[in-house]
Formats: C-alpha cells, sequence, structure tokens
C-alpha cells in the first residue's frame, strides 16, 4: 500500500500495528516474571516520540520496582485513608454527578469485572479488597508513576495522555501488558516523600508494567466498546 507521502505500508505492518492498539486492555493480575530495565528503557524512549505542543514534553516517570514499589504500596495500605474518604485535591477525574451515557458504561464494566471475580452487589469489602490491588500495582513486577508540572495547562494534560497511549502500545508491542491506574493520585501526599517528589509536580496516575498471568478470571474481561455512529460524525 502506497501512502500519499510515497511510503510503502504493507498488510502485513498495518495488522501488526492495529493488534498492539486492539489488544491493549487493563490488565489486573500479573506475573511475577521480571522486566529488563533496558526493555523498560526501549519503550519509554519509543513513547518519548508522542506529539505535544510545540515539542514541550510535559511527562515525567518515575520507574518503581523491588523495595521502592514496596515502599509505595505500604504507605498507601498501612494509611487507613479509604479510597471512597481521599479527596481529589490536584485534580478531579471523574464529574461530581455522573449522567448517561457515561454511567451505564461505568456501571456495566465493574459489574462485569466483579461478576468474573464472583464478587455480588451487595459484597462490599471483597470489592474494597479487589480495589486496593490497584496499589500492589496488581503484582506486577515494575510500576510506573506519572508526574506532570503543575504550571502546565491542560494542552499539556492532552499530550500526556497521548504519551500514556503510546507507553501502552509499544509494551504491547514487546508482549507486555499495562494497567493505567488514576487511583494513585490523589494518595500524592503518601507517594511524594518516597519519590522525592518537588512540589511542582502533579502525580498523575500510576502504571502497572508485565507480564499478563492468564489464569487469573478478571483478565478474560474485554470491555465493550461504543459503534462508531455513536461517536463519529462525517461531515463533507
Amino acid at each position: 500500500m502506497l501512502a500519499p507521502d510515497g511510503t510503502n505500508h504493507t498488510t502485513d505492518e498495518t495488522a501488526i500495528i492495529d493488534d498492539a492498539i486492539i489488544s491493549r486492555r487493563s490488565v489486573r493480575a500479573f506475573l511475577p516474571t521480571p522486566v529488563e530495565d533496558d526493555v523498560i528503557r526501549e519503550i519509554l524512549q519509543v513513547a518519548a516520540r508522542a506529539p505535544s505542543g510545540t515539542n514541550m514534553q510535559p511527562w515525567k516517570v518515575f520507574v518503581v520496582s523491588g523495595d521502592k514499589k514496596q515502599a509505595v504500596t505500604d504507605a498507601i495500605l498501612n494509611s487507613g485513608i479509604r479510597p471512597e474518604k481521599i479527596a481529589w485535591d490536584e485534580y478531579k477525574y471523574y464529574p461530581d454527578q455522573f449522567f448517561e451515557p457515561y454511567q451505564s458504561r461505568r456501571r456495566a464494566n465493574g459489574f462485569a469485572l466483579y461478576g468474573l471475580l464472583g464478587i455480588g452487589r451487595r459484597e462490599v469489602e471483597k470489592m474494597r479488597a479487589q480495589h486496593d490491588r490497584n496499589f500492589t500495582f496488581f503484582d506486577a513486577p515494575v510500576g510506573l508513576i506519572f508526574t506532570i508540572d503543575r504550571r502546565l495547562n491542560v494542552g499539556s494534560w492532552l499530550d500526556h495522555g497521548m504519551f500514556l497511549q503510546s507507553i501502552m502500545i509499544a509494551a504491547r508491542a514487546r508482549g507486555l501488558h499495562t494497567c493505567p491506574q488514576a487511583a494513585f493520585a490523589p494518595y500524592h501526599r503518601l507517594i511524594r516523600p518516597i519519590l522525592e517528589l518537588p512540589d511542582e509536580e502533579i502525580v498523575v496516575c500510576g502504571m502497572a508494567l508485565g507480564y499478563e498471568d492468564e489464569s487469573k478470571p478478571e483478565n478474560s474481561l474485554r470491555s465493550e466498546r461504543a459503534p462508531l455512529e455513536e461517536f463519529v460524525t462525517f461531515v463533507k
């Protein structure tokens, strides 16, 4: 296939790229198999080609493993601060009040996950235990914590999102899986001293990185996507 710029893109290349995008999903159980530092560096170097306004590259990444990753986990889980009680005081991820169609999509995803885990709608403690697995990075050997300078504006947050997606796609190209985790953001006061974050840096999210544990039922979840007709308008 000859593109307008004269470059040649084969069907095989297209399929490889499409598969990396389509096969990306939030994996919630990982094997302890280590991920080599060189592989992580490759992924981040590739992802750094993500676009950003005037090439500002407004992202920072802290790669945590071993004792440092465990320190982040312990700080949050031993704090006694429940996720439903902690304030999102750096930025808001969700609206104050959910509305359609977003409420239905959110509920469907939650019910599907808990259903695979055999957790009923009134089993609050089991739901909490599952949510707390976020803070172990779902047992992945590598955790990533992302930050952004608070002096930057909304456009730079959009750029940061493209960087995050690029990491997840580059990981798939190497047979790895990920799970982006906004759950870390409100715990920034506990994370900050461990990673020695300067005051101007906002914790955007975390991300688990590793090899999927295919034996776990939660990893069979395939979230639905709305048909194009619901979100695409062709204007000619």
